[in-house]
């Protein structure tokens, strides 16, 4: 199974790039409502079969495709795993973005993403965009590139949400002024710096990036004994969903409050 998620902070690659939009250069409306459920489940690339859940409660927030960046190339792998719901289930596509060190992360690789998130958009049941691109600080003017396109070309009422690093939502608050309507942020696997974020969150301190205090993210595996309450939680499981696992996580989640 692929790598779900990259928390530590990875170096910054030499990348040759023109300057695509300067910092803060666009203004946005207020954030969009995400329609969909307090609790999603991430169905990443493996079998899912949730329609067991009720679609009232819980949401599914599932791998749609994986784009990879490469020196000139960008190839779209598309999710080849099977995911059952039922047709009430709200759905958010999740796309992976993964850019080679030496991608060039110009303009053709910015129009040609867009391109990709925009077709994902449309699948049946999907109510919002969820971008998983763990940008390094070389990679942030392609990111921020992309997620302006992105805005201008979805529909005015689709929410476009990101997955965040901790860092992001605490120190390093460069996602303050994106167009986007919610940032995960995601605290499980963040490898280096781990102490620091649970202390933080321990100390019952919120998360001074805005766009970071509506939702988070979780796994299974690693427990929380105090969260912040009346937040979206999205959470993965190492292993298939099924009615043992989604039990186990409300009773985490019910014993945080």
């Amino acid at each position: 199974m692929k790598k779900l998620f990259r928390f530590a902070a990875a170096g910054a690659a030499a990348l040759c790039c023109v300057p695509l939009v300067s910092h803060g250069s666009a203004s946005f409306a207020p954030r969009r409502r995400l329609a969909v459920p307090r609790l999603l489940l991430w169905a990443w690339e493996r079998p899912e079969d949730l329609r067991f859940i009720d679609p009232e409660q819980v949401g599914v927030a599932f791998l749609a495709a994986t784009i990879h960046l490469g020196a000139t190339a960008i190839d779209l792998e598309r999710r080849m795993q099977p995911l059952r719901v039922a047709s009430q289930t709200k759905l958010i596509a999740v796309i992976r973005i993964e850019a080679a060190g030496d991608a060039h992360l110009d303009r053709q690789q910015v129009q040609k993403s867009l391109s990709y998130l925009v077709e994902l958009g449309t699948l049946p049941q999907v109510v919002a965009i969820q971008v998983d691109f763990d940008a390094t600080v070389s990679e942030r003017v392609f990111y921020r590139q992309l997620l302006v396109e992105l805005r201008q070309q979805l529909p005015s009422d689709t929410p476009i949400s990101i997955t965040a690093l901790a860092s992001w939502c605490i120190g390093d608050p460069w996602i303050a002024d994106l167009p986007i309507d919610e940032a995960v942020p995601m605290l499980f696997r963040m490898g280096v710096g781990q102490r620091e974020v649970r202390s933080w969150i321990g100390s019952d301190r919120d998360f001074p990036t805005a766009v970071c205090r509506d939702s988070l993210g979780i796994s299974t595996d690693e427990t929380w004994k105090w969260l912040p309450g009346g937040r979206r939680v999205y959470a993965f499981s190492p292993k298939p969903w099924d009615r043992r696992s989604l039990d186990a996580l409300n009773w985490e989640i019910q014993a945080w409050h």
